[in-house]
């Protein structure tokens, strides 16, 4: 197999993780609800005031895996950081590819002075639950997930 090289994201990377959020949205049935568009999203991750990060891999100059991320704060626990996406192409799952980019995810948190880190993942996806199995997570069912839609 091809090396694997996961490194920081740069701009240039952008449109490339925006089509892998979007075969990730795809695969979770709501590309309709993929509202971002290229531009904020190079905005948002290296404009003046970034509130994204990411891990890239990357196997021979090719983009096939993500892990974006940001700050949380929890008042009980304080820097948290927040796992949005972890997305590896389709035709590249099962490489340890995930594995990879979660480990790097992991480590920056630890080296971060954050308190640990967090992140959803569907009820259904059980090819996802059983990998965060593996880290011995604390799955919560006790809080419902909230979201309200701004118009623009």
């Amino acid at each position: 197999m091809e090396e694997i090289v996961i490194r920081k994201a740069v701009q240039e990377d952008c449109a490339p993780m925006l089509a892998l959020i979007k075969e990730l949205a795809e695969y979770e049935k709501a590309l309709h609800e993929v509202t971002l568009n290229l531009d904020q999203f190079i905005e948002d991750g290296f404009g003046q005031s970034p509130v994204w990060g990411a891990f890239i891999a990357e196997i021979d100059g090719e983009i096939v895996g993500i892990s974006l991320y940001y700050d949380r704060y929890s008042t009980w626990k304080g820097r948290r950081l927040y796992l949005e996406d972890l997305v590896v192409t389709e035709r590249m799952r099962g490489k340890q590819i995930g594995k990879k980019l979660f480990d790097a995810t992991l480590e920056y948190g630890k080296s971060n002075t954050y308190s640990g880190m967090v992140f959803q993942v569907l009820n259904w996806n059980e090819p996802a639950i059983n990998f965060y199995k593996k880290y011995d997570p604390k799955f919560d069912d006790e809080w419902l997930n909230v979201s309200i839609e701004f118009k623009a």
